[in-house]
């Protein structure tokens, strides 16, 4: 099947055209070019007066639509699959949160099912495990009654079930520096989070592969003049990549700003934490079988901790570039591109012949218009 996106504007990492037209062919960018070919006989999909950058990717996102990952619901994958779509998220890693093995493996269960369970939906990349190998003083809305030691073992399980792309733990943990190495060696990102470790851990295992950051600042170790911390190496490290929850909740607006001009669009991530009151009412929910209240798009905690959020990915980006001024060609790194190549996620993050063709019609207002995945419209918008 070929596809042609016609009379668009084309903004890709390092790329702005004005107008122009994307070729599909298959699953793949064909070309970009300025006209749709002549005697073209496929799919036309009208991008007047829309912006197509790459389909975003979310990383870290626990939920959505009322569900959670860890459920272990094919309901729920599914509805979670299909409502990425309508906030622009092309591709996504199913989060686990501190729940039992059993819960784990179950969730890996319908990871692998999935694509075949939801051929609708946004594509699933593999496995984020945030949790359980979390230091009990760091647990933040992590359920506490299921943390434990780092345990390759029990991530080879998962593994071999559904694709571990990423485990957050805290490297400070017994055995965190020799659970870093076994991870990066297996081809799986050890990323650090809900951390009290200090530089000097931090560094060690930063030089053993871990080069990614879980939910930059929260629960980890904040730069101090005398005691660095984690939140000081991520700022300082130019091959350490940082996840950022740009919801207004977890990193104030300077916060933000000092995070993109620090570590620029090549090392940021978007993310959403999103948890199952996503796109959902203010109201009563659970996180890893905690009772959260929702106020005012703020998810806490009884006891008061944030947890997660209730953040749209588009709404992410949308507050990055008017905190920044970046242009759209560098923050659209942020969303995608920096995730697939970190994570090795193929060919994608890239509006470019060859690439796989996962795009997002935005407005003017960078709100969601139209979602295709691998070449297939798969949502667009109602509203005229």
């Amino acid at each position: 099947m070929t596809t042609c996106i016609t009379g668009c504007r084309i903004v890709s990492p390092g790329v702005d055209i004005l107008e122009g037209c994307i070729l599909i062919d298959g699953d793949e960018i064909a070309a970009v070019a300025e006209n749709k070919p002549d005697g073209f006989s496929g799919q036309v999909i009208d991008g007047q007066g829309l912006i197509a950058v790459p389909g975003f990717i979310d990383i870290h996102s626990h939920g959505r639509s009322g569900f959670d990952f860890c459920d272990g619901s094919a309901e729920g994958f599914s509805a979670i699959g299909r409502g990425k779509l309508e906030d622009g998220v092309t591709g996504f890693l199913a989060t686990s949160l501190s729940v039992s093995s059993d819960d784990l493996r179950r969730l890996c269960r319908l990871a692998a099912d999935y694509p075949e369970n939801t051929p609708d939906g946004a594509t699933l990349l593999g496995v984020h495990l945030e949790g359980p190998f979390f230091n009990p003083a760091c647990a933040g809305a992590q359920n506490p009654a299921f943390l434990k030691t780092p345990d390759i073992a029990l991530v080879d399980e998962l593994n071999a079930i559904a694709p571990v792309k990423k485990v957050s733990f805290s490297p400070e943990l017994p055995g965190g520096e020799e659970f870093t190495k076994a991870l990066a060696d297996r081809g799986i990102m050890p990323s650090g989070g809900h951390t009290e470790a200090d530089y000097e851990r931090y560094s060690r295992c930063r030089a053993l592969g871990m080069k990614h950051l879980t939910h930059f600042c929260n629960v980890m170790t904040p730069l101090h003049h005398l005691r660095f911390g984690m939140v000081g190496g991520g700022l300082l490290d130019d091959d350490v990549y940082v996840e950022m929850i740009c919801d207004g909740v977890h990193l104030c607006d300077q916060m933000i700003q000092l995070i993109a001009r620090m570590k620029g669009p090549g090392k940021m991530m978007l993310i959403t934490d999103a948890m199952r009151a996503c796109a959902m009412p203010d109201g009563g929910y659970t996180l890893g079988g905690l009772p959260v209240v929702v106020k005012g798009g703020c998810a806490r905690l009884t006891t008061g901790q944030v947890a997660g959020s209730t953040l749209r990915y588009f709404n992410g980006l949308k507050r990055l570039v008017r905190l920044t001024g970046l242009p759209l060609s560098e923050a659209v790194r942020a969303t995608s591109l920096n995730q697939a190549e970190s994570l090795h996620l193929g060919r994608r993050g890239k509006l470019e012949r060859g690439f796989i063709a996962d795009i997002v019609l935005l407005d003017r207002e960078l709100d969601v218009q139209k979602t295709i995945c691998n070449g297939i419209l798969k949502w667009e918008s109602k509203q005229p």
